[in-house]
Order: C-alpha cells, then sequence, then structure tokens
C-alpha cells in the first residue's frame, strides 16, 4: 500500500487541509517582485496613512479626558469624565476594527459590551469603569499615536522615495537633478555641473528606485502585521473570555451529546434486546403450559426460544460495543479499529503508528470517529477500498480516514459529520474533508494527546 499522506498540526490551517497533490494557485511572478502592485500592499498602506490622523485625535482625546478626569477625581465630576473617557475609546475601537476589515483584512469579534448600563447612569459609569475591555481600549489609544507616527514616516519616507527614484527618467527633464557633496539636489546652478541625465546615471538611478520599491513593500507589510497585532490584542475579547465562551458552548455540545447518546441507548433497548426479551418470556411461558401436554411442540417452542436468546445476546453485545466496546479498553486503538474494520461493507487497511496510548477519553473519541467515518464509508460512498491511518503528531492524534468512493463528501450534507465535528470541537478537536465529486474522499481529524 502507498504511504498516506500524513499531514501535521500546522497543515489543517492550510487551505484545502494542507494535501500536496492539490496544486497551489500558480502566479507569473514571484512574490518579492509582485508585493508593489498587489492591492494587498496598497491596502496596507493605506491603513498606514489613516492611521496617523486618527491616532492623533484619538490620543489627544483620550489623553485630555483621562487626565482631566483623573484630576477631578476628587470631586465626583471625574467619574463620568473618566467614564465617558472610556466610552470614546470604545467608539473609536469600533471604527479601527471596521478599518483593519477593509483594509488589513482582519476580522475581529467585537468585544462583550459593558454590562449594568440598563441600570441607570451611574450604574453604567461604574460597570464601564470596572470593564476591562474599556481600558484596553484606553491603552490602545496611547500605544498607538507614537508607533502611527514612526509607521506613517517610515513607510511615506521609503515609499516616496522609491517610486520617484524608480520614474526619474520619465520627469528627469522637468526637475533635472544634480549629485552634490549635499546629496541629490533639484535645480542645479553654475557651481553644480554632475547631473543624473546619462543613460546609465537614468538607468542606476531608476534601479535604485525599483530595489527600494521592493524592499518598501515588504516593510509596508511588517508596520502593518504589527498593527494587525494591536487591533487584534487590544480592541478584540480578551483571551480569557473568548476561552470561557468555547469552553461553555463546548459543554452545551457535550450535554447534548451525551443526552442523544442516552436516548439512543435507550431506544435501542426498548426496541431491540428489551421486546425480544418480552416475547422470549411468553414463549417460555406457553411452551411450559405444553409441555405436560404436547412435549414435541413445547420443545420447538424452547429451540425456537433458544434462538432467540442468541439474537437478543448478540443485541446486546452490538449495544455494549456501541457505548464502549472492551477490545478497545483491553487491547487499544489497533485492535479495536481492525474489529470495525472487518465489519466494513468494503476491504479496509488500518494503520495505528502509536507508541503509546492517549488519554482514555481520547481514544474512546478517536474510536467513535473512525467509527462513525467508516459507517459513512459502508453507506455512502460507493468505494471499493478504504484506508484507516493513525498516528501522533507532537501533542495532538491525528485520524485519517480515505476511500475511493465517489466523493462529494461535506460536513454539513446529512451524513452524520456535523455533529462528528461538533464532537471533535468540543475537545478542541478539528475536522477536514477533502472530498471532490467523483473522488477520492480524504476526511482528516485532530484531537489533542492528553497521554
Amino acid at each position: 500500500m502507498a504511504t498516506a499522506y500524513r499531514p501535521d498540526a500546522r497543515d489543517l490551517e492550510r487551505p484545502g487541509g494542507g494535501h500536496p497533490d492539490r496544486p497551489p494557485v500558480k502566479h507569473g511572478l514571484p512574490a518579492a517582485l509582485r508585493a508593489p502592485v498587489e492591492g494587498r500592499t496598497w491596502r496596507e498602506f493605506g491603513h498606514l496613512l489613516l492611521s496617523l490622523p486618527i491616532s492623533t485625535v484619538l490620543f489627544c482625546l483620550s489623553i485630555t479626558l483621562t487626565s482631566l478626569g483623573v484630576g477631578m477625581l476628587i470631586t465626583f465630576l471625574g467619574v463620568p469624565i473618566l467614564a465617558g473617557a472610556l466610552a470614546l475609546c470604545r467608539g473609536f475601537g469600533s471604527m479601527e476594527r471596521a478599518r483593519a476589515r477593509g483594509l488589513l483584512k482582519l476580522d475581529v469579534a467585537d468585544p462583550a459590551p459593558v454590562r449594568g448600563r440598563t441600570g441607570g447612569p451611574l450604574s453604567w459609569m461604574g460597570a464601564t469603569l470596572k470593564d476591562g475591555a474599556s481600558w484596553r481600549h484606553l491603552l490602545y489609544a496611547l500605544l498607538h499615536f507614537p508607533w502611527a507616527v514612526f509607521a506613517f514616516t517610515v513607510s511615506v519616507t521609503l515609499w516616496t522615495c522609491g517610486w520617484v527614484a524608480l520614474t526619474y527618467p520619465l520627469w528627469q527633464w522637468v526637475f533635472p537633478a544634480y549629485v552634490g557633496v549635499d546629496g541629490i539636489q533639484l535645480y542645479g546652478d553654475s557651481t553644480h555641473d554632475i547631473y543624473l541625465d546619462s543613460p546609465f546615471e537614468l538607468a542606476a538611478t531608476s534601479v535604485c528606485g525599483l530595489v527600494l520599491v521592493l524592499i518598501t513593500a515588504w516593510v509596508i507589510r511588517g508596520l502593518a502585521n504589527v498593527d494587525r497585532v494591536m487591533v487584534a490584542g487590544l480592541l478584540g475579547p480578551s483571551r480569557l473570555a473568548t476561552r470561557v465562551s468555547e469552553l461553555e458552548s463546548d459543554r452545551g455540545v457535550v450535554v447534548d451529546t451525551a443526552a442523544a447518546d442516552l436516548r439512543r441507548i435507550e431506544r435501542d433497548l426498548h426496541d431491540g434486546a428489551q421486546a425480544r426479551l418480552v416475547a422470549l418470556a411468553m414463549d417460555l411461558g406457553l411452551a411450559k403450559e405444553k409441555l405436560a401436554q404436547d412435549p414435541e411442540a413445547a420443545a420447538r417452542m424452547v429451540d425456537e426460544a433458544h434462538g432467540e436468546v442468541k439474537v437478543a445476546l448478540q443485541e446486546l453485545r452490538d449495544l455494549a460495543r456501541g457505548i464502549h466496546p472492551a477490545v478497545l479498553t483491553d487491547r487499544g486503538l489497533d485492535a479495536a479499529l481492525s474489529a470495525i474494520a472487518s465489519r466494513c461493507t468494503v476491504p479496509v487497511t488500518v494503520t495505528v503508528d502509536l507508541a503509546s496510548r492517549p488519554a482514555q477519553a481520547i481514544e474512546g473519541i478517536a474510536y467513535f470517529t473512525i467509527s462513525e467515518l467508516l459507517q459513512n464509508v459502508s453507506k455512502h460512498a460507493r468505494a471499493t477500498h478504504a484506508s484507516v491511518d493513525v498516528w501522533r503528531t507532537a501533542d495532538r492524534l491525528m485520524l485519517q480516514v480515505t476511500d475511493d468512493g465517489q466523493g462529494g463528501a461535506r460536513i454539513d450534507a446529512g451524513t452524520g459529520m456535523a455533529g462528528l465535528a461538533e464532537r471533535l470541537d468540543a475537545v478542541d478537536g478539528v475536522l477536514v474533508v477533502d472530498s471532490p465529486q467523483g473522488g477520492p474522499t480524504r476526511i482528516t481529524a485532530e484531537l489533542p494527546w492528553l497521554g
């Protein structure tokens, strides 16, 4: 069997799951040469240009109001002034997030609103002064101003000088320049006779300008990345609040999943083994009544009841296997997945490359994930062969199920993968589906190791 492609955790962050058989978009020029004329560079340059006036206004207002509010705290008047300064910073923060979304293509979620603002002016002022997001907006106003001055100066100076030098042959006949002891000067006189007017000098100036433009494009991107960090770190929701929200959502998913599993087990017991055992008890009662009068009929009924017992036992084994198979507890993923593969309707090759066992809960999730994916292969893929690969990458457990079926699988296609993705997300896992129409299908799941 050919070696399966095994992405690491970083691969899952790339478009298409990082698969090498998906060719990247090709461009005629290398990235270093495309940068000066790409829309991204000009958008980021525009962002740096706008940052200076906006940051100047925000810095002046925030410094003035904050200083006034702190100075007036000896009286009650300082409280509303300080609260108003924080509210003003939050308003500018909304504009900055919108500007970053449009020019930097950075989508930062709004922070949680100030709690208690509906209880009257006093409660609103108290809630605003205690709100950490508001103080982070004020910190952004103070820190971003000196950075905006620096970024504006560097980007405008380098960008302008680069393009002026690059295009110098186009306008040098209007404003001839000479090289003197003080550098390149415009408008020569009788004391300066070294002009940049020969073909070689024009070409050299243009080449120097091209080099400066190419370098400045990446300088602008680096400066814009600092803006991205500041906006995401200071104007978005705090990491703690985001994590709490994620945990609350994950808890709801876990509770719903557990309730659904309990309903499934109850339904299987009621409709399957329980109904079969009730019928078995009735048959044995009838056989007991006929034992003296018609022993042969009673023997046939007992024989039928024996068959029903075997079926009921098989259903109970399947139900127990669906809760947590004993082979998984005793022998680990390799043996448990081999057992699943043997029951699949298509041939399945299982490869488990693990030096140790992960945490029991993660091992159970991995088992049920692959079980669900193989059921989808049996029901929907129309495949002739499938493979299962399990391995460890750093502190992550990687699962991959591939088949040569018809493809077209999606998380929202109603094949149970949406619920599977929610289960994985509840434990900080990831599910990536790569299934073009016509196949093949490659589904990669990532789980924390927690071993």
